[in-house]
């Protein structure tokens, strides 16, 4: 069946139970791993537990173009660090860092968004509220809202939604990523053994070498070729729990989209099968109600269909940009999705009605909202931003002449023919398909049948005229 129906299905079967599935598979990427280690300034080193070894970063990937470089060892160099690797006779090479003042300090001030405005507004302010969407301040966090004050919020169960931004050199990219993230918050307020589940197509190789895969938080963020905090900002909303039913509930189903994912029953399609849609559309098959924004101009797409194929030379390029046009803003931009989230986050701990398991254990146990700002870790990279929450916006930020467009090409990875299952259901059609055989129809039936009715009328007109 349908992947999402059989979400819906299954969560219906738990009759209030607290699932607890394992996640089919989590990528750490490295086979050793460092606590409270110090990078050398010249890079050269780390020293760890006393020791001191030989420090290497790994290789950057073929397609990468950017990496650490001396800013980023100034930066490393001065904070503690806990590293990912391969550890050796001869020192340790570094795969992922993750600098330890990234994490939610024990006396967290209250920050309440405005309330002269909705929550979504508030929102979207807070993250533009710096330049560059905070790529280049220091990590931040503070409560947006809390239950009743807490002595301390060590060891609770957390529920968060993280919006990498945009980044500064790809025009690919200025709607920015979306992934949802489990865990607790340790003892010294540490976040990065977060389980962070991140959705990228199969069927083409990442520039970055970005493994679509349930990862940990410092590897998410941090790993050296595939990290999202090498090339952008991002900001994470936290939702904090008195109990893990929530987010027990949230990652078993997450677990539950992987396996169709990795089997290609549901494939990545970037206008409304993508990271921010994958996730949205859990959410909402476990019951939680998240409204829905109105599409930039499907109908206009439609109606131009023709001149966008000849505008692309491709049909396949006009199908895409008549979907992203009919795409729902909140299944398409992760900022706008984080917008509705939060929105119905306060929602539910005002007035509103639960519907569903997840909805009802959030409103009973939410206990906190955090807000981290978590900054861009300097390197080659050009500066990211602030996501953009609308196809205009987005267009607004383009080059106006489509020659200066950064983008990057990647190879493509066809998911192989003998690994598909035999009960794979046929791949659903987009709306592009459907505007394309209507015009297919006209162009074919149509619009020569209504030439000809045309020529027939103009020569019985003129066979009258000569007539009389």
């Amino acid at each position: 069946m349908p992947v999402f129906e059989d979400l819906r299905r299954w969560e219906g079967r738990l009759h209030g139970a607290v699932p607890v599935d394992a996640p089919p598979l989590v990528w750490v990427a490295a086979p050793h791993a460092l606590a409270d280690c110090t990078l050398a300034s010249d890079g050269r080193s780390i020293t760890c537990d006393g020791r001191v070894l030989e420090a290497r970063f790994v290789a950057p990937i073929p397609l990468n173009r950017s990496y650490a470089n001396a800013a980023s060892v100034a930066f490393l160099a001065a904070r503690g660090l806990d590293l990912r690797g391969d550890l050796s006779a001869d020192g340790f090479s570094i795969r992922s860092v993750w600098p330890r003042d990234f994490r939610l300090a024990t006396d967290l001030p209250l920050r309440p968004l405005p309330d002269d405005r909705p929550p979504a507004l508030a929102l979207r302010g807070l993250m533009r509220e710096v330049p560059q969407g905070g790529a280049t301040r220091d990590f931040a966090a503070w409560r947006l809202w809390e239950r009743k004050p807490a002595a301390t919020m060590a060891g609770k169960p957390v529920l968060a939604f993280i919006v990498n931004g945009a980044q500064g050199d790809d025009d690919e990219a200025h709607g920015g990523h979306f992934a949802i993230a489990t865990g607790r918050i340790g003892t010294d307020g540490g976040i990065g053994d977060w389980l962070v589940s991140d959705f990228y197509t199969l069927d083409s190789e990442s520039e970055k070498g970005i493994i679509a895969a349930p990862v940990p938080l410092d590897n998410y963020l941090g790993d050296l070729n595939a990290g999202q905090a090498w090339y952008r900002p991002s900001a994470i909303v936290v939702a904090v729990l008195a109990d893990p039913a929530a987010a027990q509930l949230v990652q078993s189903a997450l677990g539950r989209v992987y396996q169709q994912f990795y089997r290609h029953q549901l494939v990545y399609y970037h206008p409304n099968s993508n990271c921010t849609s994958i996730s949205v559309d859990t959410l909402c098959a476990l019951g939680m109600k998240l409204a829905r924004r109105a599409a930039d101009a499907p109908w206009l797409a439609a109606l131009a269909f023709p001149w966008l194929v000849v505008r692309e030379r491709s049909l396949a390029k006009a199908g895409l940009a008549c979907d992203y046009a009919s795409a729902d803003p909140v299944r398409l931009f992760p900022a706008a999705a984080l917008e509705e989230i939060v929105t119905r986050l306060f929602a539910l701990v005002d007035t509103a009605k639960p519907e569903g398991s997840l909805e009802t254990w959030l409103a009973r146990d939410l206990d906190a909202l955090l807000f981290a700002r978590v900054p861009q870790i300097p390197s080659s990279r050009a500066w990211g931003d602030a996501p953009v929450v609308t196809l205009a916006e987005y267009r607004s930020r383009l080059p106006s002449d489509p020659r200066d467009f950064r983008i990057v090409p990647v190879p493509a990875r066809p998911f192989p023919a003998a690994l598909r299952d035999s009960d794979l259901l046929p791949p659903s059609l987009q709306r592009s398909d459907v505007v394309a055989a209507v015009w297919g129809a006209l162009l074919l039936v149509g619009i020569p049948g209504l030439l000809r009715a045309a020529w027939r009328r103009w020569r019985a007109r003129r066979r009258s005229g000569l007539s009389g």
